[in-house]
């Protein structure tokens, strides 16, 4: 049944994406797990044993969405709420929103389009020239198209509503604690972990599906090897095959607070100057792979 009702969600995510006229009224479920998980570390975030603390509070966070999740799918509604609850927990049409409006205001000025690209990525965005813009809006669609599509669709498959729910948990603890820095090393490590595992499979698969969607297989071994040299274990899949479905360089340096990095590029023998042009595409890309989701789950619900 999950896999019928994957698809239905999916498509009723992609035609309504997160309506403000809803979410002006409600909090979004993110959202509330956003702020239990604020309240936590603003009171657990202190003090000594504060790797034991994130555990402990990283934990709560699974539970108290496992039990969630499972009262929900108790009801006898016929799956509706589980329904409604996996659109509400997917993101593409939200992702395809947030990128495109980089494009439209990259297509009007640069400083448009880092006001835009601001929105969905941590780097510093003030010495971003044009092909740093499209390229930091490409990468977050490929990343988002990951944990935001094919992770959550994964789990939920596995497990129903509380699978996603779980996911979307600590996905959004990993968000917002899972930096490696002097405030959350040691808190959130357990949180980035636990992330990092859940997006293991769903990372890769994301891989073979744009691989397959695009029709780009013949550089799967790009792909295989440039995902290693990404500074995430799971970021690079989806990234590597973004670029090799577009022949584009994707990654490579950037600034966060001013410093610098050295990050190396997936697949950079790719074009490197990029434009609005250049994220129109990496979105039509990630359409094709969402139609290739929904025909496996199609092809799943026939099967079995």
């Amino acid at each position: 049944m999950y896999f019928l009702l994957l698809l239905v969600a999916l498509i009723l995510d992609a035609l309504l994406g997160e309506p403000d006229w809803a979410w002006n009224r409600i909090p979004h479920p993110v959202v509330l797990i956003g702020r239990a998980i604020g309240i936590a570390e603003k009171n657990c975030n202190r003090g000594e044993n504060r790797k034991a603390k994130g555990i402990l509070v990283t934990a709560g966070v699974v539970v108290a969405a496992l039990i969630i999740g499972s009262l929900i799918s108790a009801l006898p509604d016929f799956g509706l709420l589980e329904l409604l609850g996996a659109a509400i927990l997917l993101s593409y049409g939200s992702l395809v929103e947030h990128v495109t409006a980089v494009a439209d205001g990259l297509r009007t000025n640069l400083s448009e389009g880092k006001r835009e690209v601001a929105k969905i990525v941590g780097r510093d965005v003030e010495p971003m020239e044009q092909a740093d813009v499209a390229r930091a809006a490409m990468e977050s669609a490929a990343e988002n198209f990951s944990d935001g599509v094919v992770a959550p669709a994964f789990w939920f498959v596995l497990f129903g509503l509380p699978g996603i729910l779980v996911y979307k948990a600590v996905n959004t603890a990993d968000s917002m604690i899972g930096y490696r820095n002097q405030r959350y090393g040691e808190f959130g490590m357990a949180a980035a972990r636990l992330d990092d595992a859940l997006n293991w499979i769903p990372a890769r698969l994301t891989s073979l599906l744009i691989a397959t969607a695009n029709n780009s297989w013949r550089g799967f071994g790009v792909i295989r090897r440039d995902a290693a040299l990404h500074r995430s274990p799971n970021a690079g899949w989806p990234e590597a095959a973004l670029a090799v479905a577009l022949d584009v360089a994707l990654s490579g340096p950037r600034k966060y607070d001013g410093i610098e990095t050295d990050f190396p590029y997936v697949n950079e023998g790719g074009r490197k100057e990029l434009s609005a042009g250049d994220i129109d595409d990496a979105l039509i890309a990630l359409r094709r792979s969402w139609i290739g989701l929904c025909i496996v789950c199609i092809l799943l619900f026939v099967l079995f």
